[in-house]
């Protein structure tokens, strides 16, 4: 038998480690670190590229009274900053402050430009001697113009244009049925309402039973008093069983009024 041959632990040799092997770490983390240099580098490039001084302000979306030109002349005036750096929801609040503007969506294009899609307000009825109303019953104030003569003239507080437009649409669909149109409705501030026919006629309706008064009334008209309005300056239908007809002056008696 051959002889058994002990090893001793203590007497094994040692692992070899091979020379340098320290340095694949650092030259791991040096080449990544120059990586991320780069990558900074790069990306700084392209910022300083991306971000430069705006060359143009676009204005679109349909306008039939907002002069668009001139509103981005305007916006470009006071650019201050290049286009990334730009604050859009300052420049928003600007282009907002247009009374022709009713909504406004921007946004950043290259080469450096701003794009202003706006959303123009529609007129329904003008408010008072300077004022417009939109379909939201909300006001704004424009340079009125000849044009805005013919839109229906709407007057009373201003925390009730909501109510008002209600009360105009719905006079409007009652009128209709006599061949009449509005041309202005008036709400007091004590809550009575007055109203101006297309011929002329101005009507006192009061606050109470408005829908009840205004029925009776335009039964009276189609009865009575159609064949005779050019003649009638106001009617009041404030009573309970009919109505007061105040006339125009006769034709010579204005004349000499004048005279």
């Amino acid at each position: 038998m051959g002889s058994a041959r002990r090893i001793d632990a203590a007497s094994a040799a040692p692992p070899v480690v091979p020379a340098g092997g320290w340095l694949k770490p650092v030259l791991l983390l040096t080449a990544l670190g120059l990586f991320a240099g780069l990558l900074w580098a790069l990306a700084q490039q392209v910022w300083h590229w991306l971000d430069r001084p705006v060359a143009e302000v676009r204005v679109v979306g349909e306008a039939r009274h907002l002069d668009r030109v001139a509103l981005a002349e305007r916006l470009a005036a006071g650019l201050n900053a290049p286009l990334l750096q730009l604050d859009l929801a300052q420049l928003e609040e600007r282009v907002l402050e247009e009374p022709w503007v009713h909504g406004a969506r921007l946004k950043r294009n290259w080469p450096p430009a701003i794009e202003v899609r706006i959303d123009e307000e529609v007129p329904v009825a003008r408010w008072g001697d300077k004022g417009l109303l939109n379909h939201q019953g909300d006001i704004f104030w424009p340079e009125l113009k000849p044009e805005y003569q013919a839109l229906p003239r709407l007057n009373g507080p201003a925390s009730d244009t909501g109510r008002v437009m209600a009360q105009f649409h719905d006079l409007t669909r009652m009128f209709q049925s006599a061949g009449l149109r509005l041309n202005s409705l008036t709400l007091e501030a004590r809550g009575a309402w007055t109203l101006e026919l297309d011929n002329g006629m101005r009507v006192v309706v009061g606050r109470e039973r408005v829908a009840e008064r205004l029925g009776r009334f335009l039964s009276i008209y189609r009865e009575r008093l159609a064949a005779e309005a050019d003649r009638i300056e106001q009617v009041d239908i404030r009573y309970t069983n009919g109505v007061a007809v105040k006339w125009k002056p006769e034709q010579d008696e204005a004349e000499k009024a004048a005279g």
